[in-house]
């Protein structure tokens, strides 16, 4: 059953996902989730990349704003 949820996160702010969701070298990684047709296209932002979400226009953040200090 799909939910038809158009966006959703996913914040590895330790890097600790699998090397096959967040790719080498591990590190931060935040994911941006995009509903296109039947599935799901990622974008993945690390440290030092805007991160842009395509459903809200104006939302303005890095990866490094929210990381723990």
């Amino acid at each position: 059953m799909l939910l038809r949820i158009s966006e959703y996160w996913i914040v590895d702010y330790r890097g600790l996902g699998g090397v096959a969701f967040i790719g080498k070298p591990k590190q931060p990684t935040f994911t941006v989730c995009q509903l296109m047709g039947e599935e799901y296209q990622q974008t993945q932002y690390r440290l030092g990349q805007p991160i842009h979400s395509p459903l809200l226009a104006n939302f303005q953040l890095g990866l490094e704003d929210i990381l723990p200090r």
